[in-house]
């Protein structure tokens, strides 16, 4: 008999939006995609209707031996962090088909908490000016980013591609080292894909994108152009639980540049962990929650650590579809 998660597996599908991650290359190291954002479900988009998704993103990390740290119009040395983050999102699925889907769009406002440690920062033209140990801490409100998603479905298989933009009116903190804004614009552009199988309840998903920065004002910065690559493995046992494996990939193409830059600082870095999820009713409001774990691994100019993410999504309406004549 086949197994009724599909409701469950719908929902995790509007998980397309990120928030700000402490742990990358780049300028502070920092980019607006967040490595692990996507895994079970990837490429399913949920049916039309209204959509609320939360996610809790707790991180902590650091930058190894006397690697340095592009931040705040200054370079760090010796990086400690911890971040802990809610990225609320509300997506609406249009009822009319596009392209042959459907069309999800989406708008998320980061809010949280970020400490960095650096055992000591260098400023001033070139890094001329030494500073010693920096220790700052910041809660407030990030960047909004806002989306596009198309969706398609062909039996088990699901497919989706979208753009995620982040649009610089956030709380930044000029001459910081910690931000949770970025003051710059951004886009990332991505296409992710679900096998999904009912008959015995197994869930392979991957994701795949790029993420293209434009340069920050205040500190003439440009990052880099990123690559990302997540996949999940999960394997439902009923129709409220499932389990498995979850990984990311990063990449950074390009280096970075612009006045401000200190160096390329292009870097690379892996992670592996495991995710739980349930779905269960709050009296007839389906709700799927999901659990991921990530450690990084073979980190390369750039941080490494272990996440934890807390999703929560829920319907706030369905409609039918219409089809187009």
């Amino acid at each position: 008999m086949k197994l009724r998660f599909l409701t469950g597996a719908l929902l995790a599908g509007a998980s397309m939006l990120a928030c700000a991650h402490m742990a990358a290359a780049a300028e502070r190291g920092a980019g607006f995609y967040l490595l692990g954002s996507k895994g079970p479900a990837a490429g399913i988009l949920p049916p039309p209707g209204v959509y609320l998704q939360n996610d809790i993103w707790l991180y902590k990390g650091d930058l190894g031996g006397g690697t340095q740290l592009p931040t705040g119009g200054r370079v760090a040395v010796g990086v400690e962090g911890k971040a802990a983050l809610a990225a609320p999102t509300v997506m609406w699925v249009i009822p009319e088909e596009v392209m042959g889907g459907r069309l999800g769009l989406g708008a998320t406002i980061p809010v949280g908490w970020q400490e960095t440690i650096a055992d000591l920062t260098l400023s001033g033209p070139r890094g001329g000016v030494l500073s010693g140990a920096t220790k700052d801490t910041i809660f407030t409100v990030g960047d909004p980013l806002v989306s596009g998603t198309l969706g398609w479905d062909a039996g088990n298989f699901h497919w989706t591609t979208g753009v995620l933009v982040n649009v610089p009116i956030g709380d930044y903190q000029d001459g910081e080292i910690s931000n949770i804004a970025f003051h710059r614009w951004g886009a990332d552009v991505s296409a992710a894909g679900t096998w999904l199988d009912p008959e015995i309840g197994l869930d392979l998903s991957a994701a795949i994108g790029v993420t293209f920065n434009g340069e920050n004002p205040d500190t003439n910065y440009r990052t880099g152009t990123e690559f990302h690559f997540e996949w999940a493995a999960v394997q439902h046992f009923n129709e409220q639980f499932d389990a498995g494996l979850v990984g990311y990939y990063y990449d950074q193409l390009t280096g970075d540049s612009g006045e401000g830059a200190f160096g390329p600082f292009k870097g690379r870095v892996a992670a592996i962990g495991a995710t739980i999820g349930w779905n269960f009713k709050a009296g007839e409001l389906p709700i799927s929650a999901r659990i991921k774990y990530f450690h990084e691994f073979a980190a390369e100019n750039r941080a490494e650590g272990d996440s934890v993410f807390l999703t929560i999504s829920m319907p706030l309406s369905i409609t039918k579809p219409v089809a187009v004549q």
